[in-house]
């Protein structure tokens, strides 16, 4: 698995904003991913800073994969 680290450099984020900040986006199952990466992290409801987050890098669902087409008219 290919991973990057992060490091929490500030107080009171939790992991969904940290995946928001490191993509930009939720991507649907990615924040299950990376509770498997990291395990115990789930035991906290905000982040001390500090703490190393290894970010799976090849399960990142691409953003067109998460798309949905709505038509207005046919």
């Amino acid at each position: 698995m290919t991973t990057q680290t992060i490091t929490v450099r500030s107080e009171g984020l939790t992991l969904s904003r940290v995946i928001w900040q490191f993509l930009r986006r939720q991507p649907e199952g990615y924040l299950e991913r990376v509770l498997e990466a990291n395990p115990g992290i789930a035991d906290t409801t905000t982040l001390p800073v500090g703490t190393l987050i290894l970010m799976p890098l090849d399960s990142i669902p691409s953003a067109a994969d998460a798309r949905t087409v709505v038509k207005l008219w046919d």
